[in-house]
């Protein structure tokens, strides 16, 4: 079996240097690293991922934390983490929240500590301050994603502000009887992002001078048939019809164009509809909506935690970087027709 000092013999290099070249780990110029690669390819040398851990101290592995599997959003971050993770030699173990209290201590008490994991991404879950003491105290570099983590290097999203921004899009076309489909209690945990997309919307319906009427509110899961369900309800009624919904998610905002076309009204002609996401279905449907970009969130995590774990590359920057947001129309709004009214 070919081992390091064949590779070293054939790169003329010393073996540390092969070390630091496929390891990632300290300085190698970029013409030795390629060196060492092509010898290494050549010799059919692969680095041993034990040995290189005991004598790095680093699995080159980085767990990933989410509350819920089976949403397009969260797997869509968990993918561009993937990604990003790839390219720099790590592999990323996913922790999946969503069987409740008892798996998440599991995982922080047990798993994430017992040194695994290189490094911890928190993808929409508000850490308590004893988990991040915990991980903090190990010496292992955590990037949250979704809202602001004291201590901690974080990327959030103002939901506040994207849902202003997609109930004002409604506002300016027109509308003023605007229905809102957020979340159910069961979601309103980390970040509290149903409440805030609630806040946002109630905000700028009152901005405009439009009393906020609860009786144009739908709970949902976030689902398309959460979605679907909710806006039978608040369409059902021609005597109370609001002119358009506002879904606090993608899928809930398709449900409601699918229970819009099966009560017999044309979207957006009788209704009009927007979501925040961008999700992959979205455009299908014509879905307008307020992109937020899931994977670049995942891609950035990763950048950050590679600052941490490789402190030469490390950038000055905030604890906490704002994520971009956009708003994208497309023909599931239009402003109202006003002689149906």
């Amino acid at each position: 079996m070919t081992g390091i000092n064949e590779v070293a013999d054939l790169a003329g290099v010393s073996t540390a240097t092969v070390s630091r070249a496929l390891s990632g780990n300290g300085h190698v110029s970029v013409a030795t690293r390629d060196r060492v690669a092509r010898a290494a390819e050549e010799l059919g040398y692969v680095v041993s991922s034990n040995a290189s851990s005991l004598a790095t101290g680093r699995t080159k592995n980085v767990g990933v934390v989410i509350p819920f599997l089976n949403k397009w959003f969260f797997s869509s971050v968990v993918q561009g983490a993937e990604s990003a993770l790839l390219s720099h030699g790590y592999d990323l173990t996913l922790y999946n929240l969503g069987g409740g209290g008892d798996e998440r201590r599991s995982v922080f008490e047990h798993f994430l500590l017992r040194k695994r994991v290189d490094a911890v991404i928190a993808i929409s879950l508000e850490l308590t301050t004893s988990e991040v003491t915990r991980l903090l105290d190990l010496g292992k570099p955590i990037v949250g994603v979704g809202g602001p983590l004291p201590g901690v290097r974080t990327l959030s999203i103002d939901d506040i502000e994207v849902a202003r921004l997609a109930t004002e899009h409604l506002l300016a076309l027109g509308h003023r009887d605007i229905a809102h489909i957020g979340g159910n209690s069961d979601f309103e945990r980390d970040f509290h992002l149903p409440m805030n997309r609630r806040v946002g919307y109630e905000a700028a319906l009152e901005a405009t001078g439009i009393s906020v009427d609860p009786n144009l509110f739908q709970a949902a899961d976030f689902s398309i048939q959460g979605g679907y369900e909710a806006a039978k309800q608040l369409l059902g009624n021609p005597r109370r019809r609001p002119t358009a919904v506002f879904a606090s998610s993608d899928e809930m905002a398709i449900g409601a164009i699918l229970a819009a076309r099966d009560l017999g009204l044309r979207v957006p002609q009788d209704v009009s509809v927007v979501g925040i996401d961008d999700h992959e279905l979205s455009e299908f449907f014509g879905l307008s909506t307020v992109a937020q970009f899931p994977a670049l969130q995942g891609r950035q995590a990763v950048e950050i935690l590679m600052d941490q774990l490789h402190p030469s590359r490390e950038s000055a920057g905030s604890l906490n970087t704002p994520l971009p947001y956009e708003l994208l129309v497309r023909s599931s709004t239009a402003r109202p027709d006003v002689s149906r009214r």
